[in-house]
């Protein structure tokens, strides 16, 4: 059969390079100074045993971070990035960055196995530990999942005539690559093998005399016996050889078959035989210690590309010949000098050239730069992974290296705390409650990421969120009802609670005839429908007929109606009520500058905007302050311009309203209150009908019981509130409500 005629079709063209990506990633977990920890694994991450993204591997320090199933080398490495963040910030463990474990323990019974739930798990573990050494189970490494779009293979089965089923032509698909793969891997080998000496106690005896390019790539790293013979001529040969191998004791079970690529299709080997083959997992990729998650997407894209190749590249010799080939090359390479050419530098370069023509002929769409680093490596081995780590090593040791990189990685987990890396472009209580839900184990599909839409699944229960706390447990109507603050405030009032009185108006010329009703009286001017503090003017003791015709303005840029209603006087709250029960309570205080008698009002908006928990569009806890109309306004109802100097020690506030998301400072004050105000917000809430409410109060003395005479007002009910203020106040306890919404949600949640 002939890929490269298939591969050149014009209807498989548009999948060339639409593929399914996964990686598991394996890494020991050490202390601040590089030694192995004694900790177990750490209790915030749930359940390991069937935990989605983080599990443990072979020992107890070893752990192994999976990601989900992605459709672009960009998503892999976004869901990368989002679960080394919460592993790196539910312990105080750094990961060791090397695929050569740190130094082992003098002892072998000191290396602590998995405690996994599982009984059979732990027996495997034993077994390996007896069969092969627990030292040599300590090697971490990259296991890269690649599955070719089932719109490639379709496309390319209907071009073909000599296999009459899409399932064995799949199979047949991943044969011929895989037999390349191992034929040609050492190239892989030679670009990204890094482990080229092992730290202390790895070795009792028989190791590589000198610094190697893959110590665990080449026949001393992790490999089976070798009388385990296997065969890839075909799937029904592979099959029966393993089979072969555990009836004659060479192999206990089929996943001790430890080849660099492994055939997937089930849960099970012997599923291979119902399922055919429906992707490949490649075994033999070292960490990357340059890149904060053991691999980057310049790897992630060029074995796209490399395993494409594989496709396209003719075979040669019978099948066992062409691996065995490959085998002899690849630990070769695996053991020759970091800084040497390789021995097959004129095959490589053959190689390289090869993929660049297919790659022109198959018009694929790659950068112009795509192929430097593979080039430059080719002709300079100091630019692999190997020698860039061996010289790196030679001023200091491995070791150190390997330290200094893992606390740099630790420490930029811990830079932003409260934001979700791969997903920093989302609103963050959206990042923070996918962080809750990655910890604890709860699968997360970003079904829109613009849109903020997530699934969320616990074994078989489902729930879908927008924006971190619209859920499903609430009807339809309900935050139709909430965005509507003339619904809200006459469903309030009807229910016996305090709201502002006032007129809604549905075009600017009536708003500015009515002016003269509100001359000489506190008043807030809003747009009707919009959330986050937008386009809301406070006159506290009045606005001039100037004035007021500006806040009309700003109002109707928001929304096509607006509401004047009464200004409440008294210190704003904002009241989160979850499921009947208040859980967090913030003050909220308007944007404000201290002056210091020196520099002007823009000077030190400027210099408050530095605090790095201040950023845009929801992607940090508290907001950059901004100097725009509204803060204008505000600053010449107090004499000021954004160039006054006010005196030492002066609160200039910019804004009236109190939002965060207008620069606001955010205060928990959930302690400070009385159970009767909280009663007091959950049955607002509950007369709204929602289960999860940002419930704003204003109350003048919060001293005074709730049901004194004009103790407090209802000024708003917010169907989405934003919980990251929350979770970070500006000052005040956190209160992780994304995580109270997810046990909301999931009650069957128990750690």
């Amino acid at each position: 059969m002939n890929f490269q005629t298939l591969l050149k079709a014009a209807t498989v063209q548009p999948y060339l390079m639409h593929a399914r990506f996964g990686v598991e990633k394996e890494s020991q977990r050490v202390d601040a100074t590089g030694e192995l920890v004694k900790s177990d694994h750490p209790q915030t991450l749930g359940n390991r045993s069937y935990h989605p993204y983080i599990q443990t591997d072979f020992s107890e320090t070893q752990m192994e971070l999976i990601t989900p199933v992605a459709d672009s080398p960009t998503e892999l490495m976004c869901w990368l990035a989002a679960i080394h963040d919460v592993a790196f910030r539910s312990m105080e463990d750094m990961l060791w960055p090397l695929s050569m474990p740190p130094a082992l323990p003098e002892k072998e019974e000191e290396i602590i196995l998995a405690k996994l739930d599982a009984f059979e798990d732990v027996l495997y573990r034993r077994y390996l530990a007896k069969e092969y050494g627990r030292r040599k189970q300590m090697v971490s490494g990259i296991h890269f999942n690649f599955e070719f779009s089932k719109k490639l293979i379709i496309s390319l089965f209907e071009k073909q005539t000599e296999i009459k089923n899409c399932e064995d032509f799949k199979t047949e698909v991943y044969l011929r690559v895989t037999r390349n793969y191992l034929r040609y891997r050492w190239l892989i080998t030679y670009l990204y093998g890094a482990s080229p000496v092992s730290e202390a106690r790895y070795f009792l005896k028989d190791g590589p005399n000198e610094p190697v390019r893959s110590i665990r790539s080449s026949k001393y790293g992790y490999t089976n016996h070798d009388d385990v013979k296997v065969s890839y001529e075909s799937l029904e040969i592979y099959l029966k050889n393993i089979g072969q191998m555990i009836e004659e004791g060479k192999l206990s079970e089929e996943k001790e078959f430890y080849a660099p690529v492994r055939l997937r299709g089930g849960k099970k080997v012997a599923d291979l035989k119902q399922t055919g083959i429906r992707y490949i997992e490649l075994r033999n990729i070292d960490l990357n210690p340059f890149a904060p998650y053991g691999i980057d997407q310049q790897q992630v894209e060029f074995l796209h590309v490399f395993l494409l190749f594989m496709l396209w590249k003719e075979e040669g010799n019978t099948a066992d010949e062409w691996v065995a080939e490959g085998n002899e090359k690849n630990n070769l390479v695996a053991l020759e000098h970091p800084t040497d050419a390789t021995a097959y530098h004129q095959e490589g370069t053959e190689l390289l050239a090869e993929i660049k023509e297919m790659a022109a002929e198959l018009r694929l769409p790659l950068s112009e730069d795509f192929f430097d680093f593979v080039e430059k490596a080719l002709e300079d081995p100091a630019k692999t992974f190997a020698a860039k780590l061996y010289q790196a090593s030679q001023k200091t040791s491995q070791a150190q290296v390997a330290v200094k990189l893992a606390q740099s990685y630790h420490e930029a987990a811990w830079k932003h705390p409260y934001q979700l890396a791969g997903f920093r472009e989302m609103e963050l209580s959206t990042q923070i409650l996918m962080f809750d839900a990655i910890q604890k184990g709860i699968t997360v599909e970003v079904l829109d990421e613009e849109d903020q839409f997530l699934k969320l699944q616990y074994s078989d229960h489902v729930e879908y969120v927008k924006n971190a706390n619209m859920t499903g447990k609430d009807p339809y109507v309900v935050p139709l009802m909430m965005a509507n603050k003339t619904v809200t405030k006459k469903v309030l009032a009807q229910a016996g609670f305090r709201v502002p009185e006032g007129d809604e108006f549905r075009n600017k010329t009536q708003a500015l005839a009515a002016y003269p009703r509100y001359i000489d009286q506190g008043i807030v001017v809003k747009p009707k429908t919009t959330n986050y503090g937008l386009g809301i003017s406070i006159f506290k003791n009045g606005a001039s007929q100037e004035d007021y015709q500006k806040a009309v303005e700003i109002a109707f840029a928001e929304d096509t109606a607006i509401l004047v209603e009464e200004f409440l006087p008294g210190t704003e709250y904002r009241f989160f009520v979850l499921d009947g029960k208040v859980r967090g309570i913030m003050l909220r205080v308007p944007a404000n500058v201290v002056g210091d008698g020196k520099r002007t009002i823009t000077q030190l908006v400027a210099e408050k905007n530095q605090d790095p928990l201040r950023g845009t569009h929801h992607r940090a806890p508290l907001e950059l302050i901004q100097l725009g109309e509204l803060e204008q306004l505000m600053l010449k109802e107090q004499g000021y311009t954004v160039d006054s100097v006010p005196k030492k020690d002066t609160i200039v506030y910019l804004r009236e309203n109190s939002n965060v998301s207008t620069g606001g400072d955010s205060i928990d004050v959930t302690d400070e209150f009385s159970a009767d105000y909280k009663q007091l917000a959950v049955s607002a809430v509950h007369a709204l009908g929602a289960k999860i409410s940002g419930i704003d109060l204003v109350i003048p003395d919060k001293s005074q019981p709730a049901s004194s005479d004009k103790a407090y007002g209802i000024i708003e009910a917010n169907f989405n509130p934003a919980m990251h203020m929350h979770v970070y106040p500006y000052a005040g306890k956190s209160r992780r409500l994304t995580m109270d919404v997810l046990r909301f949600l999931f009650p069957e949640i128990t750690k």
